[in-house]
């Protein structure tokens, strides 16, 4: 897969829904990539932290108006990233292949039990991600304007934001009730 439209993917589609953020948090054990598309982002105060899933502890509450992870996860974890995140926030994961049913029902399983919007959408090559949201509907709030103001972008733009959440019929039928949005 092309890394570019990895990074854009994980980084954008949280960052231009709704509000502007201020604290980002990327959990990753090589942040470089994820931080450098995240700077693209102008707002003057701009906060990014990356670190590891050692460090998540040590950080304070309610602070976080996105979290990007690339980390395997738990139902430990997932309370971190609650625990972190503002009223509104949004977090964003790698997760297995929808076609692994089983790994992907139980992870939006204990997601619900911190987010009201979980949809898992598409970042290139075939793979997704899953976008967990407190408040903002990914497709229903995307500010537009940020979306295609960004300087520097290869893949991303307005379109492909809400593009990247449609799914084919089987994908819905599986996770009915299970994808909440």
């Amino acid at each position: 897969m092309r890394d570019f439209i990895y990074t854009e993917m994980m980084v954008h589609v949280p960052m231009c829904t709704s509000k502007e953020a201020e604290n980002v948090l990327i959990v990753s054990d090589n942040a470089e990539l994820l931080s450098a598309e995240v700077a693209k982002h102008t707002q003057a105060n701009l906060k990014i932290i990356g670190c590891s899933l050692n460090e998540i502890s040590a950080l304070g509450d309610a602070g976080f108006d996105v979290v990007i992870s690339e980390m395997p996860s738990d139902r430990a974890f997932f309370s971190q990233i609650n625990r972190v995140l503002k009223s509104d926030g949004q977090f964003v994961t790698t997760h297995s292949s929808l076609d692994d049913v089983g790994a992907n029902k139980n992870l939006m399983t204990i997601l619900a039990n911190y987010f009201k919007i979980i949809m898992p959408y598409n970042i290139g090559n075939g793979a997704t991600a899953l976008l967990a949201s407190k408040e903002y509907h990914p497709t229903a709030d995307i500010n537009l304007q940020r979306a295609d103001m960004l300087d520097g972008l290869r893949y991303y733009n307005c379109d492909v934001h809400p593009a990247a959440f449609a799914m084919g019929n089987y994908i819905r039928k599986e996770y009915l009730g299970i994808i909440r949005n």
